[in-house]
């Protein structure tokens, strides 16, 4: 007998569709959160610098 159609069950499209999904949610977060902390970095810096001058 076959599992129930679940959202995680084998290689069903829905199960597909969630792990991609989930997947470029990470991406996405990932990056985003690169960003800020790069921009965040950036701006500590430029404050550090008008501060020792």
């Amino acid at each position: 007998m076959a599992p129930p159609p679940g959202p995680y069950s084998g290689t069903s499209t829905l199960a597909l569709v969630a792990r991609v999904s989930a997947f470029s949610y990470g991406v996405v977060y990932g990056s985003l959160k690169l960003k800020y902390l790069q921009a965040k970095a950036k701006s500590q810096k430029k404050a550090e610098a008008k501060a020792h001058h």
